[in-house]
């Protein structure tokens, strides 16, 4: 499951090829409709049954997994606000929500979306005060700690499926996620290590271009500089590793409440956490905005396997879409349409 002034009249959506992104989308549009009605035609039969389990659902776990959501979405803000204050540039955690919540609506519903989302992220940060070093640094940081975290979520859950004792596994992970974390830090904290392939990298870069080898050097190397004086304590990195996994763990949990909304309570938690995290491991393919069709398969046929008859995994799924997709998409936009609102009227001011 994570970052630059608001997109404006300035920061237009940029469009490839002299069409605007609303008419490139038109594609991708006709792509998950023909998605969309593969699945209808040839699951009409179990549809119909979840129909009438979400005719029905019991609002009391409908409710507590909305609130499961959004306690997903408020760890992963305070994950990054964790790794942004180590870094020195302290932003109040209602700024990191809103940024949240409309970095992810751009990331998973425009084409190309990850694109959008990150520049999103960096103008923002950079908005809030922080430097471009401190920016980059944690939302690189913030990408690998969440990649890491699902890792060792499903590790864990396919050991305890597997109920053996073999835990040299789940430790092998853990101690490859620590190296990955770690060579970050080292290299944030001596970048001059990297100047020498770099220089070399830049220069074969502007000779392709017909430019001077160091063209861009003094820029690049400034950056490199305001990189050096980046740190972050252990403590906050613990913090904020400790939040990615609550983040991915909260998800599930509403996955798991939507399953008992809608009268599938025999579940068990393992074989549902390892259908979570194939389904999100799907959502790594980037076919269609949002993984639609894609994930909701994965999910379906992880719940299915967990034991779910194929009209219940149906109607969890659908549910847990509308709050995780529908609900929190529809909450991002809104958020992202009143930070634009508020960049126009100060750069107006």
């Amino acid at each position: 499951m994570t970052t630059p002034p608001a997109l404006s009249r300035e920061h237009p959506l940029p469009a490839q090829d002299g069409a605007p992104w609303w008419r490139r989308g038109s594609t991708l549009a006709c792509l998950v409709a023909v998605i969309l009605g593969v699945e209808l035609f040839l699951g009409w039969p179990a549809l119909t049954q979840a129909l009438h389990y979400l005719r029905t659902p019991d609002k009391g776990w409908v409710a507590a997994a909305v609130a499961a959501e959004i306690a997903s979405m408020g760890t992963y803000a305070r994950m990054q606000r964790a790794l942004l204050h180590g870094a020195g540039t302290k932003v109040s955690i209602r700024r990191h929500a809103a940024m949240a919540y409309a970095s992810h609506s751009l990331s998973v519903t425009l084409p190309g979306g990850p694109v959008f989302s990150t520049t999103f992220n960096f103008r923002q940060m950079r908005r809030y005060g922080a430097s471009p070093a401190e920016a980059s640094w944690c939302i690189a940081l913030s990408s690998v700690l969440s990649t890491g975290a699902l890792i060792l979520v499903g590790a864990a859950g396919g050991l305890l499926a597997r109920n053996t004792t073999d835990w040299q596994t789940l430790v092998g992970y853990g101690l490859i996620a620590i190296a990955i974390t770690a060579a970050v830090r080292v290299l944030a904290k001596h970048p001059q290590w990297l100047e020498g392939p770099v220089r070399r990298l830049l220069g074969s870069v502007n000779k392709v271009r017909h430019r001077p080898p160091e063209h861009g050097a003094d820029r690049l190397f400034g950056f490199v500089g305001q990189l050096r004086a980046v740190r972050i304590h252990p403590v906050r990195f613990a913090v904020a590793s400790l939040l990615a996994m609550a983040n991915w763990l909260l998800d599930a949990l509403c996955l798991w409440m939507c399953c008992v909304a809608v009268g599938a309570d025999r579940i068990s938690p393992i074989p549902l956490l390892i259908a979570y995290c194939a389904g999100m491991a799907a959502a790594s393919v980037p076919i269609v905005p949002g993984g639609l069709g894609v994930i909701d398969a994965a999910l379906v046929l992880g719940l299915v396997a967990a034991g779910l008859d194929s009209a219940s995994a149906v109607a969890a799924v659908v549910l847990y879409r509308i709050i995780s997709f529908g609900f929190i998409i529809g909450l991002g936009w809104l958020v992202w349409l009143i930070l634009r609102r508020r960049a126009r009227t100060s750069a107006a001011t």
